[in-house]
């Protein structure tokens, strides 16, 4: 098989489209063959080494994580998922997706739905995951509130739109001044353009603010919120980290893999309630190329998306 794969860490230099040979499935794992596979920044985070503490194993590793496919081997103790079955899910941190065949782990894995084409489903675990846990477990977000998203058409962007609006929540929210008349589409009102300061007018109104990229202020963040309100952040700083000790209203949240709760997007996502847009797709052989251009800040709205041939 082929997979997108690197010999040692470092930048998208690295990066090689080669032939691999699976390890043998263990009896809690499965195989699948990739039907599609969607681009994080998580995925080049790790090749670029900064999570070398976590990731086991030798080299050389593959990419990627999030995956929609076809089972093809299940290990002796699995009885969830037979040959056949079309299923969505993580690979292991070590990565993988990025290939036409990929194993993990039995728990990482849920079947997808028919509403759901490969690359509908593929777009879902990391992104949708992410923002269910800022908004529910975090926030405790309830009908009738109020969101205010920062980068509310990126990948968890659009899904803690969608999943707010599902929950009977209004949301506002803040974009790219290309984006605003899309953003204004999918009912972010109000929509306001990250180039300009956000108005006063604004400040104490939202139940939680959810920074999905870091790029709000300690200062804006708190303005927004409400005197009982959340702020959850995707990026600690050492600034925000420290105001987390001492303050409940500011939380951080990590994208890691919960099939309880991917289940919970899926069912959301098969009803229509998630339609996360596909921004740029390209076949495994071109994919390197794809996600070099992500990872240098030339980023699409909405998921890209490697699709196996």
């Amino acid at each position: 098989m082929k997979r997108i794969q690197y010999h040692r860490y470092g930048g998208p230099e690295e990066m090689r489209l080669e032939t691999y040979e699976l390890p043998a499935l263990g009896k809690d794992e499965v195989l699948v063959r990739v039907k599609a596979a969607s681009i994080n920044p998580f995925d080049w985070k790790v090749r670029q080494g900064a999570m070398k503490m976590f990731v086991r194993g030798k080299f050389p590793r593959g990419m990627g994580t999030d995956f929609a496919g076809v089972v093809e081997a299940v290990g002796a103790s699995i009885s969830r998922f037979r040959i056949g079955d079309e299923v969505l899910g993580t690979g292991p941190l070590a990565g993988g997706a990025f290939g036409e065949q990929l194993v993990t782990k039995e728990k990482l894995v849920i079947k997808k739905p028919e509403a759901l084409s490969f690359e509908q489903a593929a777009a879902l675990p990391a992104v949708a995951v992410t923002a269910w846990r800022a908004l529910v477990l975090k926030g405790h977000l309830k009908a009738g509130q109020a969101v205010f998203v920062n980068g509310a058409l990126g990948g968890v962007g659009q899904a803690a739109v969608y999943i707010a609006k599902a929950m009977g929540a209004s949301v506002a929210g803040r974009v790219g001044p290309s984006a605003l008349e899309e953003a204004k589409t999918i009912g972010i009102n109000p929509t306001l353009d990250y180039t300009k300061p956000i108005p006063s007018s604004l400040n104490g109104r939202f139940d939680i603010v959810f920074d999905t990229n870091g790029s709000l202020s300690i200062a804006e963040g708190n303005a927004l919120a409400k005197p009982k309100g959340v702020v959850v952040d995707t990026n600690p700083t050492g600034a925000k980290f420290m105001k987390s000790l001492f303050s409940s209203r500011r939380q951080f949240v990590f994208g890691s893999p919960d099939i309880g709760i991917l289940q919970k997007i899926v069912e959301l996502a098969s009803s229509g309630k998630l339609p996360l847009t596909i921004g740029r797709t390209a076949p495994l052989a071109e994919a390197i190329a794809l996600i070099s251009d992500l990872e240098a800040g030339r980023r699409a709205k909405g998921k890209a998306v490697v699709v196996m041939s």
